[in-house]
């Protein structure tokens, strides 16, 4: 059974235009410190904040804002808000491309097609795949944030377009490079899952049956947070690495200097 973790202790806003919002302060790391609170924040895009939205972030003192989405990501959702004084760091940790297809038929696609490519386990199937390709064939991007993150760029947020997935791994990876217990890892991943944070689903449809109880049970493995997903990615590091001290230092090039900046940087 998964350990239970009490959140910190800040007062989670209510963010009119932006989902998923989140500080992962307060998460143990394994030697008894814990994440400082303040240092490094999770969230979906920030295309739809509005001016309180903008103005609350605005005061965490943000240095930098890492966006994980593609081009067809912005091109959906539009780009993120302009935060004064913040640097936006784009970071695509997908190809463009890549499932463009597939999330077309997702939007617009019939019963048939959504059966024929997320029935039987195929969705799930899909996100855990998914979560390794970003693992084996993104280390120099997540190589960059932490290196970043060790030199500057704190406090940060990280997003993607859900704040689940994309953002999800840098965090995760972000958070093993520091030393956070994993089991704490996957809590905050989890939390994801929670209503109020939820991407919402969009169909292109105005059928009554776009959001139909099947459908949504065919479209649920690609919006859940799964801990077979980050199980997935953990696994990946174990073996093509052999571990997570191999993944940070031959993966991701990280000295020890480098993460022992990062521990000054994030933790208590």
């Amino acid at each position: 059974m998964t350990q239970q973790f009490p959140p910190a202790e800040l007062s989670e806003p209510e963010l009119a235009g932006v989902r998923n919002f989140r500080d992962v302060g307060g998460l143990p790391t394994v030697d008894g410190r814990r994440v400082r609170a303040g240092r490094l924040f999770r969230s979906g895009h920030l295309a739809h904040a509005t001016e309180a939205d903008a103005a609350f972030l605005s005061s965490l003192g943000l240095h930098t804002v890492f966006d994980f989405r593609n081009a067809a990501d912005q091109r959906l959702e539009g780009p993120d808000v302009t935060l004064p004084g913040v640097r936006n760091v784009n970071l695509p940790l997908s190809d463009p491309a890549d499932g463009a297809e597939f999330w077309k038929m997702v939007r617009d696609g019939d019963l048939d097609q959504l059966r024929s490519i997320l029935a039987d386990g195929k969705g799930a199937e899909r996100m855990s795949a998914s979560y390794r390709t970003i693992i084996k064939e993104r280390t120099a991007e997540h190589s960059r944030v932490l290196h970043a993150l060790a030199d500057d760029s704190v406090p940060a947020l990280m997003h993607c377009a859900a704040g689940k997935d994309r953002a999800g791994l840098s965090i995760a990876v972000t958070l093993l490079a520091v030393g956070v217990d994993r089991d704490a890892i996957e809590a905050d991943y989890l939390e994801s899952n929670a209503a109020h944070r939820r991407y919402r689903v969009r169909r292109s449809s105005d059928s009554p049956n776009a959001m139909s109880p099947e459908v949504m049970e065919l479209l649920n493995p690609l919006f859940d947070a799964r801990a077979e997903y980050l199980a997935a990615a953990f696994e990946t590091i174990e073996q093509t690495w052999g571990g997570t001290d191999a993944y940070l230092t031959e993966g991701l090039k990280l000295s020890p200097a480098t993460r022992e900046r990062l521990r000054e940087r994030l933790l208590d």
